[in-house]
């Protein structure tokens, strides 16, 4: 896993296997397929979600409450009597060129409080910096671009302030000694017009707007009737996922994960209910998939395959979205993103946020398919994520909400301690408050 794999994208893509040719689309060649990895060294809010990996988007917090909780506890005592030859969750991984401390992630986690230019704030480092301890950690979801934003005061890459905030952030995690890949993010028709350049309509593969709300004027509004992109401009989207990555890099993260979850954008593209197009990026499984690997195919040859991550979510209706043919989609996702040689895949497993049985899948499909790293997140626990990681079905695991409030989250899950509750009140927005200020098990027991 340590060696960089542009050698092999270059040999996948100069000899294409036959049977692979048949899926791809006749009229007009993947462009993903011609990229050649570079050798670059490597207020409060009431109804409240976490976007990313903790929460179903728009989800009224009572049903939200009334989930079964998170369980690090059901065999916490058991930790210590492992059998110690296994695979364990506190086992360093090697991710590429990266030694990680755990095979804990810290899942992507919006927390809208950028400050002005839409700058991570000051406090983020602190945030960060406090759970240095997860193997990774994932940043929060982080626009391409003006365009890309779809939420109220959420951070973007795309600006030298911008940068030069995320410096301070990596800095910190890795004064810390831990690992950070920022989630790069183009809403598409999740926005309103009032976070738009020029109040323009939000963008997406077809003028379906989704039925959800986002935040914005500091309360919940329905999202903005959106148009449907020119092929001409897709071009463009892609660069602008290839210059934030750049921008990762300058910026000192270690990589950057490609959100292809959740609703959004490059999700909007892949499936067909949102996705009516008539061109090469709509109709068939290969067609629909088209943006996400042109996307990645980018990022790959701007900053290396093993600093490229990408996340899925083939069940979730995030964004208020669906998808016909889940399986045949995803298991052809998975092998081209193998071919591209992405250091890992991270994939949301159910709904983002809900239950793992929202629709039949076969996650195994994809691990079969996807050769590199398989990140599962979703409704993991302790007991869970070990069995998976033991029976070979996963390599990492990603966890979100418990790390909002056990900033320690892997020394508690090692240590079998129990988790401290996070108030839903401070979710969004706002100063420490919620974000800073939750103690570690050895700060609240001194």
């Amino acid at each position: 896993m340590g060696k960089r794999r542009g050698t092999a994208v270059r040999k996948n893509i100069s000899k294409p296997d036959p049977k692979r040719s048949l899926r791809l689309c006749r009229s007009s060649p993947p462009s993903y397929l011609r990229c050649q990895s570079k050798s670059k060294p490597l207020t409060i809010w009431i109804l409240v979600i976490i976007i990313n990996s903790s929460f179903e988007p728009m989800m009224p917090l009572a049903p939200m409450l009334s989930r079964p909780s998170f369980r690090p506890m059901t065999k916490a005592t058991s930790i210590t009597g492992l059998n110690m030859t296994e695979k364990s969750l506190f086992d360093t991984y090697r991710l590429g060129n990266l030694v990680l401390s755990n095979r804990i992630v810290m899942a992507p986690l919006t927390r809208n409080r950028a400050g002005a230019g839409l700058v991570p704030s000051e406090l983020a480092a602190t945030y960060y910096g406090q759970r240095a301890s997860a193997g990774l950690l994932i940043t929060e979801a982080t626009q391409v671009s003006p365009q890309a934003q779809g939420y109220q005061d959420t951070p973007g890459i795309y600006t030298q302030a911008q940068i030069d905030g995320w410096r301070k952030v990596t800095d910190e995690v890795h004064a810390k000694g831990g690992r950070i890949f920022v989630q790069l993010w183009h809403v598409g028709r999740i926005s309103h017009v009032d976070l738009q350049p020029g109040g323009a309509a939000p963008v997406a593969p077809s003028a379906i707007r989704a039925e959800t709300k986002t935040f914005v004027n500091n309360g919940f509004h329905d999202v903005s009737e959106p148009r449907a992109l020119e092929l001409s401009e897709l071009p463009g989207i892609v660069n602008d996922f290839r210059q934030a990555a750049a921008n990762a890099i300058a910026a000192g993260f270690d990589g950057v994960e490609v959100h292809g979850a959740n609703g959004y954008l490059l999700e909007q593209f892949i499936k067909d209910g949102a996705n009516t197009r008539t061109d090469a990026y709509g109709g068939s499984v290969e067609n629909r998939a088209r943006l996400l690997l042109e996307v990645t195919a980018a990022v790959v040859n701007e900053i290396g395959a093993n600093r490229t991550g990408v996340r899925i979510s083939p069940t979730s209706p995030a964004g208020a979205i669906t998808c016909s043919d889940p399986q045949p989609q995803y298991n052809y996702i998975a092998e081209e993103l193998s071919a591209l040689g992405v250091i890992y895949l991270h994939v949301v497993e159910g709904a983002t946020g809900g239950p793992r049985d929202v629709a039949p899948f076969n996650y195994q499909q994809l691990r079969k398919r996807f050769h590199q790293t398989y990140l599962a997140n979703n409704g993991y626990d302790l007991d869970l994520a070990t069995s998976q990681l033991v029976d070979g079905h996963i390599d990492l695991v990603a966890f979100g909400r418990p790390f909002i409030s056990n900033p320690d989250l892997t020394e508690r899950l090692k240590a079998g301690a129990p988790l401290a509750a996070m108030n839903p009140a401070t979710l969004y927005g706002g100063g420490a408050e919620g974000y800073t200020d939750y103690p570690t098990l050895a700060q609240a027991t001194a």
